[in-house]
This record gives structure tokens, sequence and C-alpha cells, in this order.
């Protein structure tokens, strides 16, 4: 990997992830830059598994029998081989990985103003998981920063990524988005295989931003393969019943 041949070189950049606790493989990955205008650029930086899997390969044979990873509470059974979903293919910190990225330009009011897509060379620099993200997002002042590995700089990039999420969030709502709330629940297996515990999984700010940010990233997508003439798959749901409708 020390020469990117034709992927854009992004090792330089502090680029991070937020995943949960049981995470073992990580996928995506953000960063969050300023172009020469001041404007802020944000990065999500996806595996890049189709270097690995190529079409009519055996492997991508295999995936599409299998069609999807399956997690259960004690165990995953991965789509494509471990080697791959937990070795390759997971942006795990000082470790070079090949990525595809989006970028994406926002105004200061948080609307996309421009997006480049390319192949890429990233290093992650840190691994969160939720709760971390959630106690230095929350943290005020140097003094109450939690002991931990993440620099001052560090928590600066995240706690302006949380500020652009937070503004996009706050525009998907302006233009009657529904905050579809549900409680999730977690099943915590003990030691015996027996269940030990259920725990309800919040939405704080930490998840927002993620999925924020992975929003923002699959309409860039859409808005570049719509603009280039490509028929896409869309999910829509069916009209509600009247009754439901009430009820919201």
């Amino acid at each position: 990997l020390a020469n990117p041949g034709d992927r854009r070189d992004f090792r330089d950049r502090f680029i991070f992830t937020i995943d949960p606790t049981t995470s073992r493989d990580y996928d995506d990955a953000l960063s969050l830059e300023t172009d020469t205008r001041g404007r802020r650029v944000l990065g999500v930086h996806i595996a890049d598994v189709s270097h690995f899997v190529r079409p009519g390969s055996p492997m991508d044979h295999e995936a599409q029998v299998r069609g999807n990873s399956v997690y259960l509470p004690d165990k995953v059974l991965p789509m494509l081989p471990e080697q791959l979903s937990n070795g390759l293919c997971s942006l795990r910190p000082d470790e070079d990985r090949l990525a595809f990225s989006v970028l994406i330009t926002f105004g200061e009011d948080g609307v996309p103003v421009h997006s480049e897509f390319c192949k890429s060379l990233i290093r992650s620099r840190l691994r969160l998981t939720y709760e971390q993200a959630l106690a230095l997002l929350q943290a005020e002042g140097p003094g109450a920063l939690p002991e931990s590995k993440v620099s001052p700089d560090q928590r600066a990039v995240l706690s302006r990524v949380h500020r652009l999420a937070q503004q996009m969030r706050q525009r998907r709502f302006a233009q009657f988005a529904l905050d579809l709330d549900m409680p999730e629940y977690e099943v915590i297996m003990g030691p015996d295989g027996m269940i030990a515990d259920i725990r309800q999984n919040l939405n704080d700010i930490s998840h927002q931003l993620i999925e924020e940010c992975m929003v923002a990233a699959n309409e860039a997508v859409d808005r570049e393969l719509s603009a280039r003439g490509f028929e896409l798959m869309h999910r829509v749901h069916e009209p509600p019943a009247q009754e439901k409708l009430e009820m919201l």
C-alpha cells in the first residue's frame, strides 16, 4: 500500500470511526476538512469491498446466495469471509485500508453545494465507541475531557462534525422528515449462552452524528447517479391507513 496508484491518498488526514462497543468490523469512517473558501468538507469513507470481491468470482456468487450478514446476540454469520469483513475490509485504527470516499462541501446553512467521489487510501487515527463519543461531546472544557487517547484537536474535529450533523438534522425536520425514534433493545448473552440482560439502546447525539453523515453520503450518491441518467431503485412505502394517520 506504499503506492496508492489511481487512489487519492488520505492517510495524512484525521479520519475516525464510531461504532458500537461489540462491533468486530468497521466499514465506515469520517473526516472533516476546510477548503480554501472556509467551507466545511465532510469525508465519508467506506471500505472498498469491490476491490477484493470481483464480479462473477466464486466469492461474489457465495455473497449473492447469502444476501447479507446475519447478526445474532452472540455471533455474526458474515456474508463475506472473516478475513475480509473483520480484516482487510475493516477500517481498523492505525492500519492502511482501501476505501471509496465521498467528499461533500457544505455552505454555512448546512446545504451541500458540491460532492466529489474517488477511490482512496486511508488510515483511521481513532476508533471510538458510541459511549466514548457521547462522553466527549458532552464534556465541557478541557478539564472535563475524559481520560482517553483523544487529543483536544481531535475532540474539536468531533465537535465540528457533531454541529454539522445537527444542522443537517434540523434541515431534514424542517422539510417534514419524521423523527421515528423507536426504542431498540440489545440482548446481552451470559457466558452460559443464556440471556443475561436486555438493554435499551438510546438514539443519542453520537448515533445521530453517524446517521446524518451516512444519509448525506447516500443522498450525494443519489444526486450524482440521477444526474448521470442512471435508473435507481427506491423504496416507496404504501399510503398509511387513515386510522394510523389519525394516531400520528
